[in-house]
């Protein structure tokens, strides 16, 4: 499922995440310096909730793609990065994240700000489906919202993030209903859980390569 607002273009959209999330720029940068480790050849690239294209802006600017698929559950996010990709390595599907079906065809599949909106069954199918979807050797990159591990550091971390959003534009009501949407809205894991179901996909190998504030990117290795 896709948080992108079909409100918004594709650059007010980011100016409204920007002051949401922070270092969301950041998401990006981790997943293109990993990438430029792990890739010297031309990269098949799998996005999961896409959006207008973020992470496309990304690939086709740093690295060689031979393809490249869009894949988000908005009709109106695919056609907006539809008519901002308008070349023939780039590939666009309309489907809910749990029900792709791919066989070892990518080198990458990422996820960026997508699996917390799915329920526990959604979550388990969609990085199953990740699994499936990549090449021996291929990497599931995914950035999320997490849970932290006790009530306290919950507290913590919710008021940290609301004052974060004030910081940075939001008047304090908008921060505090954005806040509110914690379990109700959208529904993260803990760092273990989200750890155990990348290994109860079958990924051999998981990590963590960032964590700041209440998100994380986590990399799952076929």
């Amino acid at each position: 499922m896709s948080i992108y607002n079909p409100a918004f273009s594709s650059d007010k959209y980011d100016e409204k995440i920007a002051a949401t999330l922070p270092y969301y720029e950041d998401f990006y940068k981790q997943i293109s310096d990993i990438l430029h480790c792990c890739f010297n050849e031309k990269i098949s690239w799998l996005d999961l909730g896409c959006g207008t294209g973020k992470m496309a802006e990304t690939a086709f600017r740093e690295f060689s793609i031979e393809r490249f698929v869009f894949c988000d559950i908005s009709e109106d996010m695919i056609n907006i990065a539809k008519s901002r990709f308008k070349n023939t390595h780039s590939e666009f599907i309309i489907s809910p994240t749990q029900n792709i079906k791919f066989s070892e065809e990518f080198d990458v599949v990422t996820s960026i700000m997508v699996n917390h909106f799915l329920s526990d069954s959604e979550r388990r199918l969609t990085v199953s489906n990740c699994f499936k979807s990549l090449k021996k050797n291929g990497l599931f990159i995914s950035f999320e919202n997490f849970a932290p591990f006790t009530q306290a550091g919950e507290k913590l971390f919710l008021e940290r993030w609301k004052r974060f959003q004030i910081r940075n534009g939001k008047n304090p009501q908008d921060a505090e209903n954005h806040i509110n949407r914690y379990k109700k809205d959208y529904f993260p894991y803990t760092l273990s859980q989200i750890i155990e179901l990348f290994k109860s996909a079958g990924f051999k190998q998981t990590e963590i390569i960032w964590l700041s504030n209440m998100q994380v990117g986590v990399i799952g290795i076929k």
